[in-house]
């Protein structure tokens, strides 16, 4: 299944060589969920989900969700074209570290490009407390020490550029400087980059590299973490 946010259509095709889609445009959450699953059905698709969102509240069921139906092709292809470059330079900064890390994936939950690296050692039990997901899901997922940064349209009028360290050491929030308008949220406890100051930065891509890595230095710094192995010079093949 793939997002077409070029002809605003979501595609599904089967390794048996059949295909479907369906059209994205101004339809209720409860329509497109319909939709979806018909669609799956033509190719004799059996898929069962857990039908209502995570991390939202109230979270409506899909099915049932007859309130929110707007849909803002330019919009989301903005949104797209902020991930897509989002992605091209956060897999550039994970080029650089040899150790335990997560692929640059979009999370269901929070609508964000997330990447984190890890430490090696094991975190305090998380409190979960999230809305709408398990407690265990959130304790699974920060089961050991870990830096996290990515893209999440929320927190600017263009979205922001974000880093947090779990668990967060002493210093972590007064180690990155301020010079690229690069803030730390005492109430959401992660450094914030708003996405227009790297938008119309001379050079985007080397702000943006710059936030992320001073935001992981400033993790393994105050956390203690083991530097020496992990870390990969990405200048050393020009040496």
């Amino acid at each position: 299944m793939e997002f077409d946010f070029c002809d605003h259509r979501l595609h599904i095709r089967s390794s048996n060589g059949t295909s479907a889609f369906v059209v994205l445009g101004a339809k209720s959450v409860a329509e497109f969920h319909a939709e979806v699953f018909e669609a799956l059905g033509s190719l004799g698709i059996e898929a069962a989900i857990r039908g209502v969102p995570n991390e939202v509240d109230p979270a409506i069921p899909f099915a049932e969700d007859h309130q929110h139906a707007s849909y803002d092709p330019g919009a989301i292809r903005l949104f797209w074209q902020q991930l897509v470059q989002s992605d091209r330079v956060l897999n550039e900064f994970r080029s650089r570290f040899r150790g335990k890390a997560s692929h640059v994936h979009f999370f269901w939950g929070g609508m964000d490009l997330a990447y984190a690296r890890f430490s090696g050692r094991v975190a305090p039990t998380h409190p979960g407390g999230v809305p709408n997901c398990a407690d265990w899901v959130m304790v699974e997922g920060y089961s050991h020490e870990l830096s996290s940064c990515g893209f999440w349209p929320g927190g600017g009028d263009e979205g922001s550029f974000y880093a947090y360290s779990y668990p967060e050491p002493a210093g972590y929030a007064e180690y990155v400087s301020d010079a690229d308008g690069a803030a730390y949220s005492n109430d959401a406890r992660l450094y914030l980059l708003p996405h227009e100051n790297v938008r119309t930065a001379q050079n985007p891509d080397k702000m943006l590299l710059r936030f992320l890595q001073s935001t992981y230095e400033a993790a393994a710094e105050t956390g203690l973490w083991n530097r020496a192995g992990p870390e990969a010079d990405p200048a050393r093949w020009r040496r």
